[in-house]
């Protein structure tokens, strides 16, 4: 480990101390809750890349917009590097919103790259998303800031990706669009203290989080993740996760759950997002049963936010 890599990661560790006592605190005190008995305003969004039944894989971008729209859904994440001039074609066919961008390079060409070829191309590819979202209209870029291997080590990780990611903060400063990091299985920012502390290390508010509920739920609650983290939650996953599907099928088969068949609690999901004051999107990563076609499934499926959104 360099010196660089000693500061960043003895730095983080004394600054986690306060979240507990201070941060998380006054975030949740002071956040607005919704008046009793109003419904709540989030929108309905879907994950473009989870559309990929056997229908689905023949049709145009703007066929599939148009399933979603059929199924009443808000709006679609969409990944970067796609075709900008046929997504805005179907976005404004269908009036579907576009609030966030999957960054596509993060898991080949990640930040956290031994190489520094690969990761001029991860930066390279956080930038153009940055640049896909602002032409969409979006305001966050999702993103996977690292990946620990055995190769990769965490405090290799940690350094690189702060590196990496500083780069593009002045770009995202002067497009308007937040770069939201994601928690994945990527063994990197593994609670939600750490993440405050990543997060709020880059002291710019165009670097947020993009909380994904399921994934979180396998080793804790994702309502504790949202109590810490707090305002710096900008757009929200809705994905369930079975811990005894998981015990007796392996780690994956976990998601392969409908939701409230999980251990998402999503009366207290939706109450700690209520309490920290998000009323943003509620994007749709979801598992989707072998029974249903894709028009089924996005039908089934936008219901079942609905359910989620009123629970």
């Amino acid at each position: 480990m360099n010196r660089r890599e000693f500061l960043l990661t003895t730095g983080a560790a004394a600054a986690l101390a306060p979240f507990a006592r201070s941060q998380t605190a006054g975030a949740t005190a002071s956040a607005p809750k919704p008046a009793a008995g109003k419904p709540r305003a989030h929108k309905k969004g879907f994950m473009f890349g989870t559309l990929g039944g056997a229908t689905a894989q023949k049709l145009s971008v703007l066929e599939k917009f148009k399933l979603l729209q059929a199924a009443a859904f808000d709006g679609v994440e969409v990944n970067s590097g796609m075709d900008q001039a046929e997504v805005l074609a179907a976005r404004d066919q269908t009036g579907l919103a576009i609030p966030s961008v999957v960054i596509s390079t993060h898991w080949a060409k990640p930040l956290s790259d031994p190489s520094p070829a690969a990761r001029e191309i991860g930066l390279e590819g956080l930038k153009q998303g940055l640049r896909d979202a602002k032409a969409y209209g979006a305001s966050s870029v999702l993103l996977v800031p690292a990946v620990v291997t055995k190769e990769v080590s965490y405090a290799e990780a940690y350094a690189r990706s702060v590196t990496e990611i500083s780069k593009a903060i002045p770009l995202a400063e002067s497009l308007g669009v937040m770069i939201a990091i994601e928690n994945v299985w990527n063994r990197f920012l593994l609670s939600p203290l750490e993440a405050v502390a990543y997060v709020d290390a880059f002291k710019s508010p165009m670097v947020r989080w993009h909380l994904d509920a399921g994934n979180v739920a396998n080793t804790g609650w994702p309502e504790h993740w949202i109590q810490t983290l707090g305002p710096r939650i900008v757009q929200v996953h809705i994905k369930e996760y079975s811990r005894k599907v998981r015990d007796e099928k392996g780690p994956y088969a976990g998601f392969r759950v409908d939701l409230f068949e999980g251990d998402c609690d999503w009366p207290t999901v939706m109450g700690a997002l209520d309490a920290v004051g998000y009323n943003g999107w509620l994007i749709a990563e979801q598992y989707r049963p072998p029974e249903f076609d894709d028009a089924g499934w996005l039908v089934h499926l936008s219901k079942k936010l609905d359910q989620v959104i009123a629970s």
